[in-house]
């Protein structure tokens, strides 16, 4: 994925700001008094990726990392700890870094290309998919928006609001019919008018997860009826505002659907940044699209070079 626009690099950086002097005071702290990077300063490291929501197994898997480059190195300075930082939580990153995409670009064959998004209710998925919308029509992509979460008056409405005002179709039908008859007709009405991209809507619940898996498992049926291989995108919005929370929501969902890649909202409200780093490193699946802002133009396609950067910069 190449490196960001200056405006978007502003926007990222604008986004972590939050993150950044959070964990830059804590890692002053950490530091304070020392030269070089010993094991009290491991040790207050530690806290300081734990305490920023990076998650206690992957704060180990950067420490060791971390202890590596010492024993190898033999001496390393505190003030090269910025520095060696973004190069050991990049390369976990790159680990997990499996999408070719760039930007908000789809595969040429296959169309249309099926995004099946879910996640529960208040993370922003009805906006994110909004924003979406958006950056596809900005690609040249013609969209069709599927509002599958029929359960909810509200999340329609609102989708048919930001549908207007971006000018794509949404397909829905009345509240409480089947999700799955509405992502049928979804996929058929795209596939009659040539549609690039369909976003299918889905009910974000967590009542009961084995009713969520049944709707989910058959509204992905119905979908690979319609087009073949579809969706070819599950996509996972999560809060980023809600730190560790997050984390349980995609053990959920992860297991009541194939999830292939994930959008993580509100980084600009939090301090709680550092949960991408945990996310994207314990559910092996990559983050593709971060959420730095309420504009369209904030919703940013997940490049880790840059992110880390603008965090230890």
């Amino acid at each position: 994925m190449g490196l960001f626009s200056g405006r978007k690099k502003e926007n990222l950086d604008k986004g972590l700001e939050k993150t950044k002097d959070s964990v830059f005071k804590k890692l002053s702290r950490a530091v304070a008094g020392k030269a070089k990077v010993d094991d009290d300063v491991l040790d207050n490291l530690e806290e300081v990726l734990i305490s920023s929501d990076v998650g206690v197994d992957t704060t180990l898997r950067i420490i060791e990392r971390i202890e590596d480059r010492v024993s190898r190195d033999k001496y390393l300075g505190t003030s090269e700890l910025n520095k060696i930082l973004k190069e050991e939580i990049s390369a976990l990153l790159e680990e997990n870094e499996r999408s070719s995409f760039n930007d908000f670009s789809i595969p040429s064959d296959n169309r249309p290309y099926v995004i099946m998004v879910v996640g529960v209710n208040g993370v922003g998925k009805t906006t994110t998919i909004a924003k979406l919308a958006y950056h596809f029509k900005k690609a040249g992509h013609q969209v069709t928006l599927g509002a599958a979460d029929t359960f909810r008056a509200a999340a329609v409405d609102q989708l048919q609001i930001w549908a207007d005002r971006v000018g794509v179709d949404l397909v829905k039908q009345a509240m409480g019919s089947d999700p799955a008859s509405v992502a049928f007709d979804a996929l058929a009405s795209a596939k009659s008018k040539g549609s690039d991209v369909v976003i299918i809507d889905t009910a974000g619940r967590l009542h009961n997860k084995i009713n969520l898996m049944n709707e989910l498992s058959k509204i992905r049926k119905v979908m690979n009826n319609v087009v073949d291989g579809a969706p070819q995108e599950v996509l996972l919005i999560l809060d980023g505002s809600t730190g560790q929370n997050a984390f349980e929501q995609a053990k959920q969902f992860t297991k009541a659907t194939e999830v292939n890649s994930l959008a993580i909202t509100k980084l600009d409200g939090t301090a709680k940044g550092g949960v991408v780093i945990g996310i994207s490193d314990q559910f092996k699946i990559p983050v593709k699209y971060i959420g730095v802002g309420e504009k369209v133009e904030d919703l940013l396609p997940f490049n880790r070079e840059e992110f880390v950067d603008s965090l230890f910069s």
